[in-house]
């Protein structure tokens, strides 16, 4: 019997180690040597993204840089649309695969199975050994026994956490923003949910009650994050097996998350370490201006459930994952959270909650990120300073933020010592900015050169078209779409029908509805047809082949 089963337990041994191999997602990727078009070296690194026409390179320090696709060499270019390519293959296979908002499912779960059963085996056999008496006599069998149980839990471990990669409905992440129309504007592609916004809330006012040490001199200016600088929520986020902490040392620049009236959210520890609430810097809804004059969250927006319903999210995270307050998506109380300040909800998919208290949001990130060298996480937007960074106000506090009666600037109003001061400023059409400081001792302008100010794409209603609205066929095609909308939609309602490339590029945009969108010249891929309407809209994918 005994000999029997050391044949067994060699067997055994192969089959779950050689299994975890093929399915190992951890070998790095080679680096390989970057050059542009007149072969000139521009870096060695592996390829990690590509975005808005640009490629983004992870150095051999971890270090990312970027160049214009357009400015590659022909090898490197070939290289980079390969690798677009299997991507969106992997996303097309994702789609057939995992049902939106639940986790994967097919061979995945076989070799979870496969682990779990190989577990039990192992557990029975060392019982088995155990009652015999043999364990001392058969010291060998007895190891092989436990190394081989400790190979399948972690096999088992391992297909569990791969079986975290969901792939969101990006209907479900668009109801939660549709309350804050038309200071959002959404859209999506194969990888991403994107918005837009300018940063500036519109349910509250700004920067009051900053006080002590708190305030910089920063002030509101509204931000474009629009088009290829809008904020990126991945749809197929995927569970980390090791998250990374939103601590004082990692994420300390750029945005952790975004809310859903469009403002961006930073990690609540500044960059000098301390926590931004209790060290007096935010206004009394959890915000204040970073040194680009950008307006941003550093606690959980809970205030915006006075706007929007309980059960919304009031956040997403840029891992992927919703944030929600004090109750469950389906409505039930809060349940216990875990060290990322999340858990898994009933249909499956991870969320955060946001609380009161540190560290407010997302603890760590449940997700797979990239953070790079500058501890910001990427992708992400960027705000666009129109003026040197201020030295802080000690003692300041701010006791009003007013939008001015044209609404091109604001006025600023705090006390110091007593005295009550302000600052006055406003931009013109053509992006410059000027800021009056009235002070005890006079009066201060400064005028500087600045980007100019851009307006978020407006949507009215937020409600899809469903699927018997409008027909799109045939669908793969590389000649022609056709577009038939049913007896009851009325094509006078349409603003827009647009066609935007997997990697969110727009190239091309009706002002009514076509019924024939004509496909010969298009590459091989995915696209995404949005047309909206005075009161809904839908987004299709279609591919060509």
């Amino acid at each position: 019997m005994l000999h029997f089963l050391r044949i067994l337990l060699v067997t055994v041994l192969v089959f779950p180690i050689s299994g975890q191999a093929h399915d190992s997602h951890e070998t790095p990727v080679p680096p390989r040597m970057w050059k542009t078009k007149n072969n000139s070296e521009f870096a060695i690194g592996s390829f990690l993204f590509q975005k808005s026409g640009r490629v983004y390179i992870e150095l051999q320090n971890s270090q990312v840089k970027s160049i214009a696709i357009d400015s590659l060499s022909t090898t490197d270019a070939e290289f980079v649309a390969e690798k677009q390519t299997f991507i969106e293959k992997i996303n097309q296979e994702h789609s057939h695969t995992h049902a939106a908002g639940n986790v994967a499912s097919g061979s995945f779960n076989t070799t979870l199975v496969f682990s779990s059963i190989a577990f039990l085996f192992a557990l029975f056999v060392l019982i088995y050994v155990r009652r015999k008496g043999k364990l001392k006599e058969h010291k060998t069998l007895s190891a092989g026994l436990i190394l081989f149980m400790a190979l399948s839990l972690s096999g088992f471990t391992h297909q569990a956490m791969r079986l975290m990669e969901v792939n969101t409905d990006p209907n479900e992440i668009n109801q939660a923003f549709a309350p804050f129309v038309p200071n959002v504007h959404t859209f999506w592609d194969g990888t991403y949910f994107w918005v837009e916004s300018r940063g500036i809330p519109t349910t509250h006012n700004m920067m009051v009650g900053i006080s002590n040490h708190g305030w910089q001199r920063q002030v509101p200016i509204p931000q474009c994050y629009l088009n290829t600088n809008a904020w990126p929520i991945p749809l197929n986020p995927v569970i980390s097996s090791n998250p990374i902490p939103v601590s004082p040392t990692h994420f300390t620049r750029g945005a952790i998350g975004i809310a859903v009236n469009g403002v961006p959210i930073f990690n609540p520890y500044t960059n000098t370490g301390v926590d931004a609430f209790l060290d007096g810097q935010l206004d009394a809804f959890g915000g204040h201006c970073g040194r680009g004059d950008d307006y941003h969250y550093h606690t959980a927006p809970l205030h915006l459930y006075n706007h929007t319903e309980a059960t919304l999210p009031i956040a997403y995270a840029l891992d992927g994952f919703a944030v929600y307050g004090e109750v469950e998506p389906e409505g039930n109380p809060m349940l216990p959270l875990d060290t990322n300040n999340g858990h898994f909800g009933n249909n499956g998919v991870y969320h955060y909650h946001g609380v009161n208290q540190a560290p407010y949001m997302v603890a760590r990130f449940a997700g797979q990120v990239t953070e790079d060298a500058t501890q910001q996480l990427i992708p992400q937007p960027h705000a666009q300073p129109v003026r040197p960074g201020q030295q802080p106000l000690n003692g300041a506090l701010i006791t009003a933020c007013m939008p001015n009666a044209t609404g091109n600037g604001y006025t600023l109003v705090y006390t110091l010592g007593g005295a009550t001061d302000s600052i006055q400023y406003s931009w013109t059409p053509n992006g410059q900015y000027h800021f009056s400081y009235f002070l005890p001792t006079g009066q201060l302008d400064s005028t500087f050169n600045g980007f100019v100010q851009c307006t978020v794409p407006a949507t009215v209603g937020l409600s899809t078209l469903t699927e018997n609205d409008l027909l799109l066929y045939p669908n793969p095609s590389s000649e022609a779409f056709f577009i038939k909308p049913s007896a009851n939609f009325n094509r006078q309602t349409v603003l827009s029908c647009s066609v935007n490339s997997a990697d969110g590029k727009q190239f091309m945009k009706y002002t009514s509805l076509p019924d024939r969108i004509e496909t010969k010249t298009w590459a091989s891929g995915t696209y995404f047809i949005k047309i909206e309407t005075e009161k809904r809209f839908v987004t299709k994918k279609i591919i060509v082949p």
